[in-house]
């Protein structure tokens, strides 16, 4: 009954034949899917607040910083995924190397990742909506009672997502094709408006943070050391990395989707990478065309691609980038809708969650009680509770699975040496280690009221595992009754 009990790789590999789910992706869809997620608030919104509150135009390298931890996470990510194609991902890679705690703890944290990420993503939607509309502002965006709007997104994505994985991608390479499309050009119309000295200092030097910036606001590294809290130079620019990290996260909704992909050791690493080396591109460009026409001090928080062009005297640039905003969040919440499902699938057909949640659709092949009752919770946490103070729990979550996965391929390899690997993370164990410190190091670099939270969830996730999922297990209960 140990909680470090391991899954079987064998037993990993022959049950996605025989899981009801249907392969109907192929690399280019997965394409789609990873570029449909992973590009979303970051580009319009995050790149503009932390450049005026942290790091100035070195929001750059933030971004760079952020896209090279992301990309040695998704390395990690592509061996897993290539000899391991499953529907839990992370979760399954845990299972399968580091133990059955960890296996759940990575789950939990997961369900944290992209349910409260779609929540927050359906709240900006409702308000891009309302602003894009002129809808009533008592139903749609931040100020509503209750955010209609924000629900009734959620609600009709759901019902696509149940209907089927391949409907789910229709739609979601349509967004993406507009919204890559508004990308460019705010790239290529910024360009006009490109002025160099909005440039320098490019790292803008150190200074206090507000005195009225709360203590727990202060990033862990630094009360951790003892260090006076500040704003902009190097640490600025590192605590804008963290928290943009939140633009990079969802590429790992892919590794849920092994179970769909019609040739998965080929696909998920051509998915992984190429989606996350489109996304990097087009984030660093973009941050660079906003930071070079606007003063970084006088960037609007609220839309500041938006204002940007508005300020520059091109209004109909502005529209198309509220445009594109609707597309690109609406498409991060089509993704993060079927991977919630996916990974609600894997645990429930574990034991770890209640069995009925694992039950496949007879028609539509798709995880649709999971997938429902994933939608249901984020509907209420976007309906009624303003949360986009916790976006950086997205980034948490996310930045804590990619420690787990990065140690899961050293370990892995050890224990199942012969195990075919059709994509290999180079220099390993050396670069599996650099990618979980480099993601702690991130970690360490959001604020304490994040941590404080984090680790509220983590508290609640493991006495349902020590109440429910322990002695529920598959592996505890390995009877077919069971």
């Amino acid at each position: 009954m140990s909680v470090f009990r391991t899954m079987p790789v064998e037993d990993v590999l022959t049950r996605g034949e025989r899981s009801g789910l249907i392969r109907r992706l192929t690399g280019r869809d997965l394409v789609g899917f990873g570029i449909g997620i992973i590009i979303g608030t970051g580009v319009f919104t995050l790149a503009g607040i932390e450049a005026k509150e942290h790091a100035g135009p070195s929001v750059v390298l933030s971004f760079v910083v952020g896209g090279v931890v992301a990309a040695l996470a998704a390395l990690a990510y592509a061996e897993l995924a290539s000899a391991v194609p499953t529907a839990g991902s992370a979760y399954t890679y845990g299972y399968a190397t580091l133990g059955e705690l960890f296996a759940w703890i990575i789950g939990w944290d997961l369900l944290l990742e992209f349910a409260l990420g779609a929540a927050v993503v359906s709240r900006s939607w409702s308000g891009y909506v309302a602003n894009l509309l002129g809808l009533p502002p008592q139903w749609f965006g931040e100020d509503a009672t209750i955010n209609v709007g924000a629900i009734l997104i959620i609600a009709i994505l759901t019902v696509i997502a149940v209907v089927g994985i391949r409907e789910s991608s229709w739609v979601t390479n349509a967004l993406v094709v507009v919204k890559v499309a508004v990308c460019v050009l705010v790239i290529v119309a910024g360009l006009f408006f490109f002025n160099g000295a909005n440039l320098t200092p490019f790292i803008p030097p150190a200074q206090p943070a507000p005195e009225t910036a709360s203590g727990l606001e202060q990033p862990l590294l630094q009360a951790a050391l003892g260090m006076e809290q500040s704003m902009y130079g190097i640490g600025g620019m590192f605590t804008a990395a963290a928290i943009v990290f939140f633009a990079y996260t969802g590429f790992e909704a892919l590794a849920n989707l092994g179970e769909e992909t019609k040739r998965p050791k080929r696909d998920l690493p051509v998915g992984l990478l190429g989606s996350l080396i489109v996304c990097t591109v087009l984030y660093v460009a973009v941050a660079i065309v906003l930071t070079a026409m606007v003063d970084y001090r006088q960037i609007d928080e609220a839309a500041p691609l938006a204002a940007a062009f508005q300020s520059v005297g091109q209004p109909w640039v502005a529209a198309l980038i509220a445009l594109g905003a609707v597309t690109g969040l609406t498409s991060v919440m089509m993704v993060e809708l079927v991977t919630i499902g996916r990974i609600g699938f894997a645990m429930s057909r574990d034991g770890l969650l209640p069995p009925k949640l694992s039950q496949v659709h007879p028609k539509w092949g798709t995880p649709h009680r999971m997938t429902i009752g994933g939608a249901v919770v984020i509907m209420l946490l976007a309906g009624f509770i303003p949360i986009s103070e916790l976006a950086d729990m997205v980034s948490i979550g996310a930045l804590s699975g990619f420690v787990i996965v990065s140690i899961a391929v050293p370990v892995l390899r050890s224990r199942k040496p012969d195990l075919h690997r059709p994509f290999k993370m180079p220099l390993s164990p050396v670069l599996p280690i650099i990618s979980a410190l480099a993601c702690l190091y991130l970690m360490s670099n959001l604020d304490v009221i994040t941590w404080i939270r984090f680790g509220a969830w983590l508290v609640l996730g493991l006495a349902i595992y020590f109440l429910y999922g322990h002695r529920h297990a598959r592996l505890a209960n390995p009877s077919p009754s069971k």
